[in-house]
């Protein structure tokens, strides 16, 4: 008698799932200008988060709704030592791409100001070069990142924009990045860790002493640490979090296995973001494409990590 009746709940509960996932993707989506059309790959979350791929969202409605907001969006990018040798493309293909028709700032870390090249850019976008020091460890320079997103938003952004995106400088953009990937916390999908993938292969630090720790039973998708954003207040809790964990792993002898990468997969394990873009927003270039990939917008460029890295 038990067992039947808990068997009817279970039932029940699964339809009342179903039910509200189908309102969901019916009603609720397409009025913030999404939709679950795509049945080849995954458009939302367990936890009813768009995941956005090409043919899932309405631009011009989307457009038009943060038009009216009057919105601004910042964006980070690191051109360390030799890196600085992609800033050119990356500017350059950012303004035909990222947030066309928006107000656009751009912040440059470099450690080689001098070399920041002269890009054109459009009414309401424009560039600010920040020095930082050099370093002789890449992986030195990818964990200071957290701490200097961190200071960026507390010490300049707070009450002058809204949104930012913290993007990898050797990486170009080859189609429209704009207003379909704004959210309160926004992750990017990692390329090499999508398809086919079990979430037991996923490269989470998984040493149990490190604050980056993620065990073997959990994680959702394994996220890019090359393209993340979201709203100025999400993305410094981010920042904030991962910083300090870097730091008191630091002091404690540990390095995550991938750095801030590692520290982000942790923070988004437990803060689920609110909007998660497919690898469509960060590929690479050697790799060759999915039939699941019908644009690429986003990607990293191929390079020789010998002869960029200082300790490659």
């Amino acid at each position: 008698m038990f067992s039947g009746v808990l068997s009817l709940l279970v039932s029940m509960k699964m339809i009342l799932r179903v039910s509200a996932l189908f309102v969901f993707c019916l009603f609720v989506m397409p009025l913030c200008g999404f939709n679950c059309s795509r049945t080849d790959v995954v458009t939302l979350t367990p936890w009813l988060a768009p995941v956005v791929w090409e043919g899932t969202f309405n631009p011009d409605l989307l457009d038009s709704i943060y038009q009216q907001q009057d919105i601004s969006v910042a964006a980070t990018v690191f051109a360390v030592g030799k890196y600085i040798m992609f800033l050119k493309n990356f500017l350059e293909t950012a303004e035909e791409y990222f947030f066309v028709g928006f107000k656009v700032h751009i912040y440059v870390f470099t450690d080689r100001p001098d070399e920041v090249p002269q890009v054109k850019m459009a009414p309401g976008r424009q560039l600010t070069v920040l020095p930082v020091p050099s370093s002789n460890r890449w992986q030195e320079i990818s964990a200071r990142r957290m701490e200097l997103i961190q200071k960026l938003i507390e010490e300049r952004l707070q009450g002058h924009g809204k949104y930012i995106f913290c993007l990898d400088v050797d990486s170009k953009f080859h189609g429209r990045w704009g207003t379909e990937s704004l959210g309160g916390l926004v992750a990017v999908i990692h390329p090499a860790f999508f398809f086919f993938f079990k979430r037991s292969n996923f490269p989470y630090e998984r040493r149990p002493q490190s604050r980056a720790y993620v065990a073997e039973e959990e994680g959702d998708f394994y996220y890019c640490g090359g393209a993340f954003g979201g709203s100025l207040e999400e993305v410094l809790l981010l920042a904030k979090t991962c910083r300090s964990n870097f730091e008191a792993d630091a002091k404690e002898g540990i390095e995550a296995a991938w750095q801030e990468e590692s520290h982000l997969n942790r923070y988004m394990w437990i803060n689920k973001p609110s909007k998660v873009l497919s690898p469509e927003y960060l590929w690479q270039d050697f790799k060759s494409r999915n039939s699941e990939i019908h644009i690429i917008r986003f990607s990293g460029v191929v390079k020789n990590y010998a002869e960029i890295r200082p300790n490659a």
